[in-house]
C-alpha cells in the first residue's frame, strides 16, 4: 500500500511538466495551429524562469518570467504561421532548434547552480485537509506542492473554458472551420494569436517546473525530450484537457518506474527503462491511429493556414 501511494505521488510529480506542456499544445491546436516547438518553448521557460528565480529568489517572478519566455517563443511561431502563413511543421521544428540553442546560451553560466532556498520552501509539499486522508489517492494527489495543484486547476479551467463557455466554443469553431467562424464574425487572427501565446506560456510553466522544482538545479537540456512526449499526449488525450490529466500522470509513472524498481527483486535493463516512456509514446500513437473516430479526431483545420480571401 505504501509502495503504491509513493509511486503514484512520484508519478504525479514527474507528470506535472508534461501536463502543462500538453495543455499548452491542446489549446494551440484547438486554434488550428500545429506547433511542434513545445520542446523549445519549455527550454526557454526553464532557463529564463530559473535565472530570474536565482537572481530575485521570488517564485512568482520566476513563474511569470517563464510564462513570458514561453509566450515569446510562441509569438515567433504565431507571426510566421498566422501572419506570414509559413509552413507550421517547419516553423515548429525551427522553434525547437532555436529554443534549444537559446537555453544553452543563456544557461551556460548557470550549470551547477541550485534553486534558492526561498523558492524551495515556497514549493514544499502542502496537505489539503480532508482530501489528503483519502486512502491511497489522498496522499498521492493532495499532499503535493502548490505547482501541482496549479496543474489540476489549470486543466479543469481549460476544460470548462473549452466546453462550457462561448469563447471556448468559438475557439473550437476556429480550429474546425475557420471560414465558417469568420463568417460568424469571430476574429480568427485574434483567437489564433491569443491561444497560441497562451499555449506557449503553459509550455514555459512546464519547463520551469523541471528546472526550479523537479531537478532542482540548472542542467543543459533539462527537458530531455519531454516536449515531444507532450505532442504525442495531445493525441492520446484526444485534445481534451481532462484526459490530459490522466495521460500526463501515466507517462510520468513510466518516467520514474526505473527508480522505483531499484532495490527490488525485479531485474530489468536500465536501458530498457530509459526507453520505456518513448516506447509507450509510439505504442499510443499506433493504437490511436488504428482506432479512428470522431471523438479522437484532430481539429479539421489543424495545420492549415487561414487566408480570408480564399474562403
Amino acid at each position: 500500500m505504501d509502495f503504491m501511494t509513493s509511486f503514484l505521488a512520484a508519478a504525479v510529480v514527474a507528470g506535472t511538466p508534461l501536463l502543462f506542456a500538453t495543455l499548452g499544445e491542446i489549446i494551440t491546436e484547438r486554434a488550428g495551429n500545429l506547433n511542434l516547438g513545445v520542446e523549445g518553448m519549455m527550454l526557454m521557460g526553464a532557463v529564463i524562469g530559473f535565472k530570474i528565480g536565482l537572481i530575485t529568489g521570488n517564485p512568482i517572478l520566476a513563474l511569470l518570467a517563464a510564462m513570458f519566455a514561453g509566450s515569446m517563443g510562441a509569438l515567433i511561431f504565431a507571426v510566421l504561421t498566422i501572419s506570414l502563413r509559413a509552413n507550421q511543421v517547419v516553423s515548429g521544428l525551427a522553434l525547437t532548434i532555436f529554443g534549444t540553442g537559446f537555453s544553452a546560451f543563456i544557461g551556460k553560466d548557470l550549470v551547477g547552480q541550485v534553486t534558492p532556498n526561498a523558492i524551495k520552501l515556497f514549493f514544499k509539499p502542502l496537505e489539503i485537509p480532508g482530501l489528503a486522508n483519502i486512502p491511497i489517492l489522498g496522499k498521492a494527489l493532495f499532499s503535493q506542492d502548490l505547482f501541482i495543484y496549479l496543474g489540476y486547476l489549470t486543466a479543469i479551467i481549460l476544460g470548462i473554458y473549452l466546453y462550457k463557455t462561448r469563447k471556448g466554443l468559438n475557439l473550437i469553431a476556429v480550429g474546425e472551420n475557420p471560414g465558417a467562424a469568420d463568417a460568424a464574425s469571430i476574429n480568427i487572427t485574434l483567437y489564433k494569436y491569443a491561444h497560441v501565446l497562451l499555449g506557449g506560456a503553459l509550455c514555459g510553466l512546464g519547463g520551469v517546473y523541471l528546472s526550479l522544482v523537479y531537478v532542482p538545479a540548472w542542467q543543459e537540456n533539462v527537458t530531455a525530450g519531454r516536449g515531444w512526449i507532450a505532442v504525442a499526449l495531445v493525441i492520446f488525450a484526444a485534445w481534451n484537457p481532462f484526459k490530459a490529466l490522466v495521460g500526463a500522470y501515466l507517462f510520468g509513472g513510466m518516467d520514474i518506474i526505473g527508480f522505483r524498481l531499484q532495490g527490488t527483486s525485479i531485474q530489468i535493463s536500465q536501458y530498457f527503462i530509459d526507453m520505456l516512456p518513448y516506447l509507450v509514446t509510439i505504442a499510443v500513437l499506433v493504437v490511436v491511429s488504428m482506432r479512428k473516430s470522431k471523438k479522437n479526431a484532430p481539429p479539421k483545420g489543424l495545420g492549415v493556414p487561414y487566408f480570408r480571401e480564399e474562403r
